[in-house]
């Protein structure tokens, strides 16, 4: 097993030397491989994500109390670009409408002591 896997693996690094038009230095050759570990964990962290929000959105779907949730958790699975998007300008948003109530309060709660006094 371990003589056909060196020779896949040096297939492998043939063909990637033909693409690149030469061989990699050692330094070069972990560099890459180190990449792709990185890649190929990144995609499978993906993978599980969105696998683990597939079955909490099914089980939303079923408990109709949790239909909104499962709505929501469907959008984010098609759209996530544009879901992270829309939380962002509505995070942008409370904060500045909590700004504006919290401004709003502090001119009224002036205005009033003023009639006092």
């Amino acid at each position: 097993m371990g003589d056909g896997s060196t020779s896949d693996q040096l297939e492998q690094d043939l063909r990637d030397a033909r693409d690149r038009g030469r061989w990699l230095s050692d330094e070069e050759q972990r560099s890459v491989d180190q990449q792709r570990e990185q890649q190929d964990l990144e995609q499978q962290k993906l993978r599980d994500r969105r696998r683990r929000l597939m079955v909490l959105t099914g089980v939303c779907i079923l408990l109709p109390p949790f239909w909104p949730l499962a709505f929501v958790l469907s959008f984010y699975l098609l759209f996530p670009a544009t879901v992270a998007r829309i939380g962002i300008v509505a995070g942008v948003v409370m904060v500045a409408a909590a700004l504006s109530t919290i401004a709003l309060l502090v001119a009224v709660t002036t205005f009033l002591i003023g009639l006092l006094g």
